[in-house]
């Protein structure tokens, strides 16, 4: 089984240099990947004491960044790494003040392993989720160095419980402790014989809830609603804008306003949805000279403010369920005491169906039960405030992950 992951990630190098002739995206992880050893080298010395965080995109760097915070006060004498597989991760987080150095990880080869444990020499190992890599894990494991899993969620499909998952199964044992977010991830380990467990729940619980402690006022954004009831669509692909377009030019006024933050910002899909809609659209990469609240449509096409947007919502929309790319953050908007709303395909995120169960999301399967939604939240305030006040109190009711996590490390 070594051998034959080994041969794969080898053939997985020559792969994506082939694809990144013709992906912008695959090709800035391929250049990136080649700068990662050298800018170790330059900016770590062999008396630096180092610890490394791991994420494979932005989800799980939004989801490890409380924990990577606590760290950081803990050990402030410490350089921190941090490496990202996926350009998406690592071109915004790229100037994190999270960390000292931010590099793309290497191809998981034995010998980049090496090579990249040689120069960090890392204290202490966080990874985030799931994102495993065997020769990095095994290498740390045999320099005796200390690694945890933070966040973890683990399904009978995946491959540390089938017969062939041997040398992925062996690379969990080499963290000292793994942190899940279920009893039934727990489970999972146990029946491999991995014990050292701790549910501890979602992290991203306790870094929605520091949001509220922000602040999150963005005049524009103000100046746009002014006194109206305003719907956000946080995240969203051309399978959620289909749902969406209709009710908008239905039902877009100085009364009802909306604010759309589609996923994919290039201009051409921009220019798309906006040749949708037919109401009063404004973009925020247009909006100087503006009069804002003249318009019934806010198009966010930039990135890093849609958690701050979501503060100026009485509902929200949350993208990525009505296909199939991925079910977005949804606990972003929850914690802001407002309705939730998403599509039908979530059956790998628990906390969608911990927020339906407790009655603050609501899961559409189409255009007739999106409208049905949204009017009925529209024109019931009390309604909206009683099931926003669920999901604000279900978010609550879930923190203190990274207490258990950093008492975990304190030892």
């Amino acid at each position: 089984m070594s051998f034959l992951y080994n041969t794969l990630i080898s053939i997985t190098s020559f792969v994506l240099k082939g694809i990144a002739l013709f992906n912008e995206k695959i090709k800035s992880g391929v250049a990136g990947r080649k700068q990662t050893l050298s800018t170790l080298q330059s900016n770590i010395n062999k008396t630096d004491s180092c610890i490394w965080f791991h994420c494979a995109s932005l989800g799980e760097y939004e989801q490890g960044l409380p924990v990577f915070k606590e760290v950081r006060k803990q050990y402030p004498k410490h350089k921190i790494v941090l490496s990202f597989f996926s350009p998406s991760g690592y071109e915004v987080r790229k100037n994190t003040d999270a960390a000292d150095i931010v590099v793309y990880i290497p191809l998981d080869t034995k010998g980049n392993a090496k090579k990249f444990l040689d120069i960090v020499n890392p204290e202490l190992t966080v990874f985030v989720k799931y994102d495993i890599w065997p020769n990095f894990l095994n290498e740390l494991k045999s320099r005796n160095k200390k690694a945890i899993l933070i966040a973890a969620l683990f399904r009978p499909k995946q491959s540390y419980f089938k017969f062939y998952g041997k040398q992925f199964r062996n690379a969990l044992f080499a963290f000292d402790h793994i942190f899940v977010q279920n009893e039934s991830s727990k489970q999972l380990l146990k029946q491999i014989n991995y014990h050292n467990v701790t549910v501890s729940g979602d992290t991203r619980f306790d870094r929605v809830f520091n949001q509220l402690e922000q602040n999150n006022n963005l005049d524009f954004i103000k100046e746009f609603k002014q006194d109206s009831i305003c719907i956000v669509a946080g995240s969203t692909w051309p399978d959620d804008e289909q749902v969406l377009v209709d009710f908008i030019n239905q039902n877009a006024s100085e009364k009802i306003k909306f604010i759309i933050a589609p996923h994919n910002i290039k201009t051409t899909q921009i220019n798309k949805l906006k040749g949708q809609l037919k109401v009063s659209t404004v973009q925020f990469s247009e909006k100087e000279d503006q009069n804002l609240k003249e318009h019934q449509v806010f198009i966010l096409d930039t990135i890093g403010l849609l958690s701050k947007v979501y503060h100026y919502a009485d509902i929200a929309y949350v993208g990525g369920a009505m296909g199939n790319t991925g079910l977005h953050n949804t606990l972003e908007p929850a914690v802001f005491g407002i309705p939730v709303i998403i599509g039908k395909n979530y059956k790998k995120f628990p906390e969608a169906y911990d927020l339906i169960a407790n009655g603050g999301m609501f899961s559409i399967k189409n255009k007739e039960e999106l409208n049905k939604t949204l009017s009925e939240l529209v024109q019931n305030e009390e309604k909206r405030r009683e099931i926003g006040l669920r999901n604000l109190n279900f978010i609550k009711k879930n923190t203190g992950s990274v207490i258990q996590i950093m008492d975990f490390l304190r030892r």
